[in-house]
């Protein structure tokens, strides 16, 4: 396996950090046991322990649950990090989500054009469907940071079919 450990100690401990991502994953489709507070806690220790070894998935998914379900102000922060992670590391619905974040603008960024075309461009260099049917209404429309630009708008109407 690419990206283990070779000391076996190590290797014990990354191996159990995925079994427990894994049942963690498959618990989070019963729904009574979601509601139990103990058992979620449990739950959400193993995304950030899989998230913090550097798994993109793991980044991803963790980072959109922080960023939705998330209790706190910290909690919607480590979440946009997490996809920051993930959507640097090739995640396309990671990027595309932050582009979204960056067109809506919260009470400390204002809504920001320039920085969407950035993130929903490498959500469409990593396949996310939306991401250039998103930028060429994006690029016609132009916006804060991003003057409207007809050429651009045309080259992604095409990729978008």
């Amino acid at each position: 396996m690419a990206g283990l450990p070779r000391s076996p100690k190590l290797l014990f401990w990354h191996l159990r950090a995925r079994l427990g991502y894994a049942v963690a994953r498959r618990m989070l489709r019963v729904s009574w046991l979601v509601k139990q507070p103990r058992a979620w806690n449990w739950m959400q220790g193993q995304y950030g322990r899989m998230a913090n070894l550097g798994h993109v998935p793991a980044q991803s998914f963790y980072g959109h649950l922080l960023l939705y379900r998330g209790q706190g102000f910290g909690a919607q922060e480590e979440g946009m990090r997490l996809l920051r992670l993930a959507a640097e590391a090739g995640d396309g619905k990671a990027a595309y989500q932050l582009g979204m974040l960056a067109l809506a603008g919260d009470t400390r960024h204002a809504a920001d054009a320039g920085e969407t075309a950035r993130w929903w461009e490498l959500a469409a260099r990593h396949g996310h469907p939306l991401a250039p049917h998103k930028l060429a209404a994006l690029y016609r429309d132009g916006g804060r940071n991003l003057p409207p630009d007809a050429e651009a708008a045309a080259r992604w109407a095409q990729q978008a079919g």
